[in-house]
């Protein structure tokens, strides 16, 4: 009888430990198409179902119109909208145009901030999923070399 249950634990931990590898393994491969190099129409294809994107002014993206060095470029990123689940943030001319995603709890206020890198002047665009629908805001950012507004 030992031996059966023995038996019995020793497969079940096997079972377990593969399942787990083939889900670390699927969400692994889900966040490679995510980040990938491409265009941003490819970018938002491969983050959302829809197309269907409102733009909001519940959404307040703070970022400098002019960047001095586009290695580092702050922003912050704040909501009034309710039930905000996850905030995305794009970078429409670097190579992989995908910077970050924010999973929020619903207890949280809406509002993360970071540093992108810029490859050169371009749109920063933001999409908020709050109560499974999608929002953005976009800005133009101008990268300087120097801040001399060249």
């Amino acid at each position: 009888m030992a031996t059966n249950r023995r038996i019995f634990l020793k497969r079940t931990a096997v079972a377990c430990s593969t399942c787990l590898l083939v889900l670390k393994t699927a969400q692994a491969e889900s966040l490679a198409d995510l980040f990938s190099p491409g265009s941003v129409a490819e970018s938002f294809a491969h983050s959302f179902a829809t197309k269907d994107i409102t733009t909001s002014d519940k959404i307040n993206l703070k970022i400098p119109i002019i960047a001095e060095n586009g290695a580092v470029v702050p922003l912050t990123v704040t909501s009034s909208l309710e039930n905000v689940e996850q905030i995305y943030i794009f970078v429409e001319k670097n190579p992989i145009p995908l910077m970050a995603i924010f999973n929020l709890s619903p207890d949280m206020d809406a509002f993360v901030s970071a540093r992108v890198k810029m490859a050169k002047t371009s749109q920063v665009i933001v999409v908020v999923k709050a109560q499974s629908r999608l929002y953005k805001i976009q800005k133009l950012v101008k990268v300087t070399i120097g801040g001399c507004g060249g």
